[in-house]
Formats: structure tokens, sequence, C-alpha cells
């Protein structure tokens, strides 16, 4: 039976200097990772874990069998890979930092603010400006519902709710991702003005979708949803949701790869909600350093959601502004390349606290070794 293997990070520094150098900088961003779990994967069985501090690791891998070693060799090197930023017309969003995506639902159903931008693009301007004035790095705009149980849209209604609006944000400069997993809106999206291709199918819902997006050059967010075009939520049956979840994207991104589009343009996102109950997402989300392994920028969507007023006593979705803040700072903590929220303002002022907590932490040199 055919072995996987896997490297998580497991331990992590607020300085390099604070392990004497012994830590490696993750995904090219602000967080360092000291030691890692190596973990090797029979069928649906965990067979061997072992953990190596980074100093070790070339060692560890030189000891695994040859097909092993080369997959391990690969993730550490895709672990220390440092991404180049994602040109978006006039805007450069950088991703060896966390950046904010702000949500703006023009939708009559979505969970959390479905109808109050719906057939009023003036108001969604209004509330995506307000976004970037707050330090949204990209405005994600979707015409599309996807929580359970939301009824299907018909395309063209689709591109009626959200064309009009990027073709106002794209007029003023911004970064735009379509939200949306039908090839015929995400044309429309692109010749709009979007630059970001925000799939919550990985491309599985429309075959067209890999072409148009291979041909337009455009940047892509995949993420891992279980079902099928009928439910992005069912079929979430798992051995492991961590490790399953990593296999499953790591095959959506080869087969995009395969359609032609450039490995520097393709995001992953794990899905948080989509498809797993609340305690694989919990375990999702305390698992994002390992995603890096796969040498993609990540992407983290967990505003709002279903599981944090499954953890505070079934809050409404208006009031999980401190659960949603507190997944924010976790994907931080992963270096988490985008994190896609509701309240943008908030989540950016969490991220500013927790910026100059980095760089308060690599300039204190009082944890450097006398000389």
């Amino acid at each position: 039976m055919t072995q996987r293997l896997y490297l998580r990070p497991i331990a992590f520094a607020d300085s390099p200097q604070s392990e004497h150098g012994a830590a490696v900088r993750l995904a090219g961003g602000l967080v360092y990772a000291s030691r890692f779990a190596l973990i090797v994967r029979e069928g649906r069985r965990i067979v061997a874990r072992t953990l190596v501090a980074a100093p070790d690791m070339a060692e560890a891998l030189a000891r695994l069998p040859d097909d092993l070693a080369a997959a391990g060799e690969a993730q550490w090197s895709a672990l220390r890979t440092a991404h180049p930023p994602l040109q978006c017309g006039q805007r450069t969003v950088r991703l060896d930092q966390p950046q904010v995506m702000g949500i703006l639902n023009v939708t009559p159903d979505s969970f959390s603010d479905g109808g109050k931008f719906l057939d009023d693009p003036a108001a969604a301007l209004e509330h995506a400006h307000a976004m970037l004035e707050a330090g949204a790095s990209v405005i994600d705009v979707g015409g599309e519902s996807t929580r359970p149980g939301a009824a299907a849209v018909w395309e063209g209604d689709e591109v009626r709710r959200v064309v009009p609006v990027i073709e106002r944000l794209a007029a003023s400069g911004a970064a735009i991702s379509i939200d949306s997993r039908r090839s015929s809106v995400i044309e429309a999206a692109l010749a709009a003005g979007a630059q970001i291709v925000n799939d919550v199918s990985a491309m599985r819902h429309d075959p067209r979708t890999l072409d148009v997006v291979a041909r337009s050059g455009a940047p892509v967010v995949l993420m891992h949803a279980p079902g099928g075009e009928g439910d992005l939520h069912a079929d979430g049956a798992y051995a492991d949701v961590v490790l399953d979840v990593f296999d499953w994207l790591g095959e959506r991104r080869d087969a995009a790869l395969a359609a032609g589009i450039a490995r520097e343009k393709i995001l992953l996102d794990p899905g948080i909600g989509f498809g797993k109950s609340l305690a694989e997402n919990l375990a999702l989300v305390n698992a994002l350093p390992l995603f890096h392994a796969l040498g993609q920028p990540v992407l983290f969507g967990a505003s709002r959601k279903r599981l944090i007023g499954a953890l505070s006593n079934e809050a409404a979705a208006h009031q999980r502004l401190g659960g949603s803040l507190a997944l924010a700072c976790r994907a931080f903590d992963a270096g988490c390349q985008l994190v896609r929220a509701h309240d943008v303002a908030e989540t950016v002022q969490a991220l500013h606290v927790w910026r100059g907590l980095r760089d308060a932490a690599l300039t204190d040199f009082s944890q450097l070794e006398a000389s």
C-alpha cells in the first residue's frame, strides 16, 4: 500500500534569534517554526510520527525510503518558499505578510449579510470603499450564497448582480476577486475588471473554468469542499480531516498546473465550514501551518461562520465578531497570506497589533546569546 509523507510545523518562535537561528521562516512571512512532525500515512492509517528539529531535517529525510524522501524534500522546500506578490491591476498585494480580504456579498440569502447590497450597486460600492479605507487589500465580490441549503443561482442572475459592482470598483483602482464557481460568471467578472478568481469548488463545478482561468492569467483560489455540483457541503467523510484535505488540495493544485495555470498564480483554502463538523473545523484551524507544505499561498476564511456560534451559545452571525477575530489571529500566527473578513476595520486593527508584536520580537536582541 502506498505511503504518504507530511511535514507539519508544530513548534514556533517569535523570532529566529530566540532559537539562536534554529528556526525557519515559514512561507516567507513573519512566522518562524523550529520543530516539525514528520508523519507517514499508509492508506487511511498513520504508521509513523517523528519529531524533528529544523537543523536536523536534512538528516531525517535522508533516512527515509527514496519516494518519501523526495516528497519530504519537496515539502521542506515549500515550507520555506517566499511567495511573490499578486499584481492586481494598479494594486500590488504583497504575500510576505498577512493581508485582509473584505467580503462583499451581493446576494439575497448569504448567511451573514444577505440582501443588504442586492440590486443596489451604489450601497455595495460605498461598503467596498469603506473596507478599502479600513485597510482591506482585496475586495471579494460574490453573487451566490454557498451556505448550507442555499438555492442554486442562475448564472445570468449572478452576472447581473456582480458585474455592475465590479465595474465601479475597478474604475477606482481596487484589487478585486470574483467569488464564483461558474465559468461564464468568471469571464464576465474578469472582463469587468476583477483580477483574482475565488472558486469554492476548486474549479470542479464547471469544466470550462480551468481553461478560462489558464487563458486569463489571473490568480485563482482553490477551496476544499467535499461535495459536488448539487451540494458543496455533502460527502464530508474523512479518515483524517487534516491529511485528507491536504491531499485533496494537492490534487487540485496539480490539476490546475496541468491545465496551464502558473504555479505562482495558485492559492489554496482549506474550506473552513464546508462539509466539516465542529471538531473537524477546529482540527483544520490548528493544523493551518501544514498547508504551507503544498507550496502555495494560503487563504483562510472563517469570518462569522457557524463554528463560532457553536462555541458561543449559538450566537447569531452578526454577534460573532470576537470569535472571528480570534480565528483571524490564529490564521496570522499560522502564516496565512490572506484572511477573508466581514468586519474589516476590526480585523485590520488586530493585524496591526499582531504585526507590532512580530516587529518587536524581531528587534529584541536581548534573546541573542552573549558573545
